[in-house]
């Protein structure tokens, strides 16, 4: 699914992207939050490596980690391109439902970007974005 929506943030409309797929990225979601169902991991950070124009924020589930945190090692190659990333819980949203991650994502890790827009663990997606709007 793909679903782009504004929320009324800060006395100004901010586009959200929805993603179930990380997969279904481009260059039109360049400057937008992007919250996907996909994991955070290295394949998946690839999409948006490889995708022309950046988003400005991206929120992945976590998978639940996996070995050597493969759910998460994406984080750091969004970090090095300049977008800040985060990954909410596996426990808290469904796997491959942007609309779960938004709703009721709780962040578990995130990039030193996200870091320095007072994003914190244990916060939920939806509280992060708001964070992200202040930059």
């Amino acid at each position: 699914m793909v679903n782009k929506i504004n929320l009324n943030m800060s006395s100004k409309l901010t586009a959200i992207t929805l993603l179930d797929s990380v997969a279904l990225i481009d260059s039109s979601h360049a400057g937008t939050i992007v919250v996907t169902g996909s994991h955070g991991g290295r394949s998946a950070a690839g999409f948006v490596v490889d995708v022309r124009e950046k988003p400005l924020a991206v929120f992945f589930n976590d998978a639940g980690g996996g070995k050597d945190n493969a759910g998460k090692v994406g984080l750091d190659m969004l970090q090095a391109i300049g977008v800040a990333a985060a990954c909410y819980s596996h426990m808290s949203a469904r796997i491959g439902d942007a609309q779960d991650g938004l709703d009721n994502g709780v962040l578990t890790d995130l990039n030193d970007l996200a870091k320095q827009a007072e994003i914190k663990t244990e916060m939920e997606v939806s509280q992060a974005i708001r964070c992200i709007q202040k930059l």
